[in-house]
Parts: C-alpha cells; structure tokens; sequence
C-alpha cells in the first residue's frame, strides 16, 4: 500500500502490504526557481530557504509527521527512528513504530526502500558508490530485525547505467570483496567506466538473502525534466524518498 502523492511524484509500484506508505519527490511542483527549479527539498544547496521550507510544507501535507532528517555522509551509519535528532549523522534508517516518517536526500545516489511482509518493519538508505560499496544496504538490512526473506527492496530513482561514470577506484572498491560484482561495469574511456548502481544494489540485497526487488527504471541524470542530477548540473537541488508505517 502507498500514500496519496502530489501529481508526478513518484509512488513506489511494489507489494507492500497495508499500513506501509512511501513516496519520492520530484524536481516538479514546488517553490524554487534556477538551478533549484522547482521542488528543491535540501537546504544545504544554496537555496532560498523560504522557498525550501515551502516545500517542505508542501511535502509534510502528504505526510503524519515530520520526516526524521539525517546529515548524510555517503556512510553505513544506520540510525534508529526514535533516535533521530537535528544534525545527526547517518545514511540509513529503520523504525519499527508507526508514523516515524524515515527521508534521505538524493540527486544521483540511489535511495533503497524496505519492509518487511508483514507490515511491521520499514527501513531507508542513502546508497551512493561509498555508502554501497562500504555496506549501508547491508546494515540496514540487520537493523530491520526481520528475516532476510521477509523483506521487500525498491530501487528509488539515481544515475543509470548509460551515465554513471567512474574511475578504476570505484571497480576496485566492488570487486575486491566480489569479483562478480565485475559484471555491472562496463568500458568507457581510458581509466573510465559506467558503473550500474542498481546492479550493483541487486547484488547487495542478493546477497543479503532478499530476492523481492523492485523499482530501478530511472535515470535521474538523463530525464532533467523529473529528477535533480549532481552529475549533470552541480548545483541543484535535491528529491526526498519517505516511508512510514500506518497500520490504522
């Protein structure tokens, strides 16, 4: 089950069961203008900052509560929702309690989604190359508490594989506990390559014993008209991907 969404937000086509809801932002629908254009949710980018807390206004309107921000890092820091305080830092949440409204930030990286079956456990994280390769899907799979087998993963919008470009250090930092890991890069340039996130995501939650993955069709950098990009822009703004559980 998903929340109601602001016209072209993205909500997650996924099996969740009752009382789980989340939702993605897009650039579409808010109150910045430039760079920021126009649904800008960070307000670390050089913003105006009335026209972010318009949007988030707009945002908390879809929402039970506040979202629980972190400070992220590109780290595996997994932060429980009762935990969650301004300015802590942290890539990943859980809750287990209802109406703990768990966000990440995003504008390439990719945002991963995750309940469990049974509609008791939702989880969050910010999985950029550092925060994947270093084990954020991972630890936040543990702080769920629930059986590998029980989870369900969506692949929120980030950076596709026809635009991903990195150096031999990204490869390595993969491959070095996976060689297969190998198999979701491929040749650019010389020292380049066009890494696969959601490939390289699959494995992660692969091997982390969930199978049920969803999502992983955007490109944030190649549809400028939906997504805020990093990689294409600099400065930008940036999308928020939210869950929560409301078994009411």
């Amino acid at each position: 089950m998903t929340s109601a969404a602001q016209p072209g937000w993205v909500v997650p086509d996924w099996p969740s069961p009752p009382g789980v809801h989340a939702l993605i932002t897009t650039r579409l629908g808010g109150e910045s203008t430039g760079p920021y254009a126009s649904f800008n949710i960070a307000a670390h980018v050089g913003d105006n900052p009335r026209a972010v807390a318009a949007n988030r206004a707009r945002l908390r309107a879809n929402l039970p509560a506040e979202p629980l921000w972190l400070s992220q890092v590109h780290g595996t820091r997994v932060v429980r929702a009762e935990e969650v305080a301004p300015g802590i830092e942290g890539d990943a949440a859980v809750a287990h309690s209802e109406n703990k409204v768990l966000a990440v930030l995003t504008a390439d990286c990719l945002p991963v989604l995750l309940c469990d079956r049974a509609g008791t456990a939702v989880g969050i994280a910010h999985a950029g190359w550092r925060g994947l390769a270093a084990g954020v899907i991972e630890n936040t799979v543990v702080a769920m508490q629930r059986a590998p087998e029980e989870l369900l993963a969506f692949l929120g919008p980030a950076i596709g594989p026809a635009a991903y470009e990195v150096g031999n250090e990204v490869l390595g930092a993969f491959v070095a506990p996976d060689a297969d890991a190998a198999s979701a890069f491929a040749p650019r340039r010389e020292g380049k390559l066009l890494a696969d996130l959601y490939a390289l995501a699959r494995r992660r939650l692969s091997k982390a014993g969930i199978t049920s993955v969803f999502g992983g069709e955007h490109c944030t950098f190649n549809e400028p008209e939906l997504f805020f990009s990093y990689r294409r822009d600099a400065i930008t703004g940036r999308m928020a991907s939210v869950i929560w559980l409301d078994r009411a």
